[in-house]
């Protein structure tokens, strides 16, 4: 008995790492981290410019969990919450991040777009990205 509970406490673990997020830029990028309150900032464009570069957030597509879970975690919003949120800035002029279908293609998007910001799966990274924040 006590195997199996070592053993579900292990698969437990391993999908509780495997569940992590990171926020990312390409691995040109001079900026070292963000914290959680620019990160919102820069998601909800209210932060254009980090040092002189143009920021481009990436958002995940709206049908996938990561999405959800960023703007839980990081926005602290709602989808209703947010849809309000982008319909009156739409009045200000102001348009909401670029989206991307999948994860890879917002790893891709950051990759190769200087100043693009995106967040991804950990098991995602590699050395193609340089890691921000994770969540």
């Amino acid at each position: 008995m006590s195997v199996k509970v070592l053993i579900f406490t292990l698969v437990l673990s391993v999908n509780s790492f495997a569940s992590g997020y990171a926020v990312i830029m390409n691995t040109h990028t001079t900026i070292k981290n963000l914290s959680a309150k620019e990160i919102k900032n820069i998601f909800l464009m209210k932060k254009y410019f980090i040092n002189d570069m143009k920021l481009i957030p990436v958002n995940s597509a709206a049908s996938l969990e990561i999405r959800a879970r960023f703007e839980q975690d990081i926005l602290h919003k709602n989808r209703n919450k947010l849809n309000k949120y982008w319909v009156k800035k739409h009045f200000q002029g102001i348009q909401p991040p670029v989206v991307q279908a999948s994860m890879n293609a917002v790893k891709l998007f950051v990759k190769n777009v200087d100043g693009a910001i995106g967040y991804i799966p950990i098991r995602l990274l590699d050395s193609d990205v340089k890691v921000l924040y994770e969540f």
